[in-house]
């Protein structure tokens, strides 16, 4: 579906006037054409930060939460959604990276650290309460080999059988055991694809499988009907992220042949996620660090889903996702589902050389970070080649074009 990727991210930093020069970093990400109006948002939001103390904003954050998604004019442009979403994500993303640095530790720490209450007290429970409540949530709270993770780097559509072959083998003795390849741009071919991975890694290793929005509600029946040989564990995003009732019938036709749904990593806001899992249209629930209201919303994404009894397995990949949502899938295992059964976190193997603290994967498992903060903090190095468009890198793109 999306087949000219440049992958990029708005990239917020919060500057303080502490004698240590501590600093806020937050991003969400994109796909290219499309940031400078993210950019243009975060600006747009930037009156309700500046110059304002940040105990008072974690001090009553969900307050905080509510002045940024509820602006009087901004919120005509969402609400909770689209680009001033992304932009609300980029900069609570900062906010809570500068929170977790003062206080020293790695923002799974951080969280895993609070009392319910003061947990409960970030999260904006608006249009949940018929099915979470803030007392539920309060009750509903309560690593050494780390977090499962599976690898999406072997399968894209596209890669010819050699590299699919050379990429799956390479992953195999790396010890990876879950692989998603993806799907959906032409039968016959998905199922040549799906042969041979599955051949590959044996009938004893997980196989997803990722359409990326690619079809019609039958036509996903259908397609995934005859894909079914392969055993996958899931079809993610069979079909638009806004169909409810159309995963819901997707899950429904799939479920007697042992194919879950997945699906997140586009939805709106947590509203969507109530209603995805009141309808049963989900097995698997992705969340995305920049996607929702940062760790906020993700938050009572996290708990719905405990109350629902439905793993989530979150979206990574892009540029900065694997560092950012590792946090909080380690504070899901510690706090809330005490369960890696079924869970597992998405990992793409590229641009974390741009990250100050990157994402440190063992025997294909996320391991937990050390350092303080949110891992949101990029290389000065490698924002200002890649800042547009004065970067040095997009000088020397932009005059090869000829602009």
């Amino acid at each position: 579906m999306h087949t000219d990727p440049d992958y990029s991210a708005a990239y917020v930093v919060l500057e303080t006037d502490v004698e240590d020069g501590l600093k806020g970093y937050g991003i969400t990400f994109t796909l290219g054409r499309g940031t400078e109006v993210v950019v243009c948002a975060v600006n747009a939001l930037a009156p309700h930060v500046l110059n304002k103390d940040l105990g008072d904003i974690v001090g009553d954050f969900r307050g905080f939460y509510r002045q940024l998604t509820s602006d009087g004019q901004l919120r005509w442009i969402g609400p909770e959604k689209g680009v001033v979403h992304l932009a609300t994500a980029a900069v609570l993303n900062a906010v809570w990276d500068l929170w977790a640095k003062q206080e020293g530790k790695p923002l799974w720490k951080l969280l895993v650290d609070m009392d319910p209450q003061t947990l409960v007290s970030c999260i904006d429970f608006r249009y949940i309460t018929d099915v979470l409540t803030e007392e539920e949530a309060c009750e509903e709270q309560m690593l050494a080999h780390g977090y499962p993770a599976y690898t999406t780097s072997c399968a894209w559509l596209g890669y010819p059988d050699a590299t699919l072959k050379q990429l799956c083998s390479e992953a195999l003795k790396d010890g990876w055991t879950r692989f998603k390849v993806k799907v959906g741009a032409d039968l016959q071919d998905d199922i040549r694809r799906c042969r041979l991975i599955r051949n590959m890694i044996g009938p004893e290793k997980t196989l997803m499988m990722d359409a990326n929005q690619r079809w019609d509600v039958p036509e996903a029946v259908e397609w995934m009907t005859k894909l079914a040989e392969f055993k996958p564990l899931w079809i993610e995003e069979p079909t638009s992220p806004d169909d409810i009732l159309g995963h819901a019938a997707i899950s429904k036709a799939l479920a007697p042949l042992g194919i879950g749904v997945a699906t997140g990593e586009q939805c709106h806001n947590r509203v969507i996620f109530k209603q995805l899992l009141q309808a049963k249209a989900l097995k698997f629930l992705q969340i995305d660090s920049c996607r929702l209201g940062s760790v906020n919303e993700n938050l009572s994404v996290l708990l719905m889903a405990k109350k629902f009894d439905i793993p989530v397995c979150p979206h990574a990949g892009g540029v900065g996702l694997c560092e950012l949502v590792q946090h909080l899938i380690i504070f899901d295992f510690i706090s809330v589902s005490a369960s890696l059964q079924d869970r597992m976190c998405e990992y793409v193997d590229h641009l974390h050389e741009h990250f100050k603290y990157p994402v440190l994967i063992r025997e294909a498992s996320y391991m937990p970070p050390k350092d303080a903060g949110y891992s949101t903090e990029m290389k000065e190095d490698s924002v200002k080649r890649h800042r547009y468009p004065d970067g040095e890198v997009w000088k020397k793109l932009l005059t090869a074009q000829g602009n």
